[in-house]
């Protein structure tokens, strides 16, 4: 599911309680490849970007939200911005696989410029992802 890019990749590293729930959770159900690891971190081709999961178990979770479009969003997340259709396979993959979401897969600013796709979910280290798509990606940064 990586995506190429022609903007530069990101790189983010985050804490996690377990490599091994970290393996299975990006790898495994976000299809996410694993590139260089060690006994104490592992990277995965996020969608074209790095990320790098660091055994850190104290350091794991967040509670903080903020009030968008009527739901309670994880101040701390992260994610990618998805082709619909892309969106929607995701969507119904975690769907099956019995993901509990923090916000369940649904259209936020309906009928809005901005309108898109959006669901946030939890890691095992209980890390906030949000996965989003745009009805117009050119309405990515509009106001």
């Amino acid at each position: 599911m990586p995506a190429q890019n022609t903007i530069p990749p990101f790189h983010l590293a985050f804490p996690v309680r377990d490599l091994a729930e970290a393996r299975a959770f990006y790898g495994d159900l976000l299809g996410c490849p694993e590139g260089r690891s060690s006994n104490e971190w592992v990277d995965f081709n996020f969608f074209g970007h790095q990320i790098v999961t660091h055994l850190s178990p104290g350091e794991c979770g967040s509670t903080q939200t903020n009030n968008v479009d009527d739901h309670n969003v994880p101040v701390r997340h992260f994610g990618a911005v998805l082709d619909m259709p892309v969106w929607e396979a995701l969507a119904k993959k975690l769907q099956d696989a019995g993901t509990q979401f923090v916000i369940e897969p649904y259209i936020r600013f309906k009928g809005e410029v901005g309108e898109q796709a959006t669901m946030f979910f939890l890691d095992p280290s209980g890390n906030a992802l949000e996965f989003k798509a745009f009805k117009n990606i050119e309405s990515l940064f509009a106001k």
